[in-house]
């Protein structure tokens, strides 16, 4: 672990984090990472993410890392007042509880600044501001909204996809909110309010789509059944089983691809004379270098690829990544030491600044670990 934070660009930056689940947390973990004191408030027990079950139990640990752990009843007045003081030593305060919540308990965004005019608020919610503001949403639901579903499943079968894109993305863009605010209030001197929304955050994801139907006049076709921009780019079945994704995304690619697999007599099929001929008889083209490829092993066909330059990639699951050699060499993942005691890697930030992996500077809280520490403090500074 590295305990010195005092380099990273946002060291000094104090949050306060009213968050659960992955989308706030996310964010707020994001601005740890980068050198912040984020403080997580928790309800007496404890954040309920850290006992899900399921899929649901890796949420704690994949999120909340380099935070400190306060626990306070926000439910109660007296909560309520301590959150309150101790927002007025912040720069930043983070929430992602249902539409509304915040403001019945007087930790809105219009009461605090009112007090705090140099805050900056971040709502990560459902939606942003409009006819479906109300409305709770999950990741699931907005993918089923936003037209993610649609592009992932086959023709009938939407198809949510395999991780929570929308929280994690929309964390991601509450993160990318407060450091468009710190650079605003730095020419201002004022905060303001960030919100951030899964269903907003899903259209984004379906921009490419929407954009190709207002150029064409044509409803995009779901992924599977696309029609391809290229011949070549799908997954193949190897010798044993194994699959492989090849890409070969210009005619020299195909070509090259061609003279790996040692059948150069493709590239002279009039059919198979460039890209535009070859997808209109694609399924054709598939098939052959599916005869072909079936008795190439992949432990063999790979490094051939590679050194040809063809994009290839062998599906991986994510048990299988806990040691791919280069996220265990470019320091993609990084040791934490849990709640509980215990160790557990980390995936890091997808980042370097100044050639540096932002990593992992403390254990993972207890709950409750830092009470004191900050409430003392908080008592101390009252007097």
């Amino acid at each position: 672990m590295t305990p010195d934070s005092s380099a990273l660009p946002l060291a000094g930056l104090r949050v306060l984090e009213f968050t659960h689940m992955v989308m706030g947390p996310t964010c707020g973990m994001i601005l740890a990472d980068l050198g912040a004191e984020v403080i997580k408030i928790e309800p007496p027990g404890g954040d309920k993410t850290r006992r899900l079950p399921g899929l649901g139990i890796g949420f704690f640990r994949s999120f909340n890392r380099n935070k400190k752990s306060v626990v306070l009843d926000i439910t109660t007045e007296a909560g309520r007042q301590t959150a309150a003081e101790l927002i007025g030593t912040c720069d930043v305060v983070l929430e992602n509880f249902r539409p509304g919540l915040m403001q019945e308990l007087g930790l809105d965004y219009a009461t605090l600044s009112a007090r705090h005019p140099g805050l900056i608020y971040v709502s990560h919610k459902g939606f942003l501001p409009g006819p479906y503001e109300k409305r709770l949403a999950l990741d699931e639901v907005v993918q089923m909204m936003g037209g993610l579903s649609y592009m992932t499943g086959p023709v009938g079968r939407p198809l949510r996809a395999g991780t929570s894109v929308n929280d994690i993305m929309g964390g991601m863009f509450g993160a990318i909110g407060v450091l468009a605010a710190l650079r605003e209030r730095e020419r201002t001197g004022r905060g303001q309010e960030v919100q951030s929304a899964l269903f907003e955050n899903c259209v984004f994801l379906s921009s490419q789509h929407m954009q190709q139907y207002l150029m064409t006049g044509e409803a995009p076709p779901p992924m599977p059944s696309r029609v391809s921009a290229w011949s070549v780019y799908d997954v193949f079945t190897l010798a044993g089983g194994e699959q492989l994704f090849i890409g070969a995304v210009s005619d020299k690619q195909f070509a090259t691809l061609c003279r790996v697999l040692d059948c150069p007599a493709l590239t002279q099929r009039p059919e198979y004379a460039d890209n535009a001929a070859r997808v209109a008889v694609r399924p054709q083209l598939l098939a052959e270098l599916g005869a072909i490829l079936v008795d190439h092993r992949l432990d063999e066909l790979a490094p051939r690829l590679e050194a040809a330059g063809i994009p290839y990639a062998p599906i991986a699951r994510p048990e299988q990544l806990v040691d791919d050699p280069h996220l265990r060499q470019s320091g993609g993942l990084a040791p934490m030491v849990t709640d509980d005691g215990g160790t557990t890697d980390v995936v890091l930030l997808p980042l370097t600044l100044g050639g540096r992996r932002p990593g992992v500077r403390m254990p993972l809280p207890r709950v409750g670990e830092h009470s004191e520490e900050i409430l003392s403090a908080l008592k101390a500074a009252a007097t």
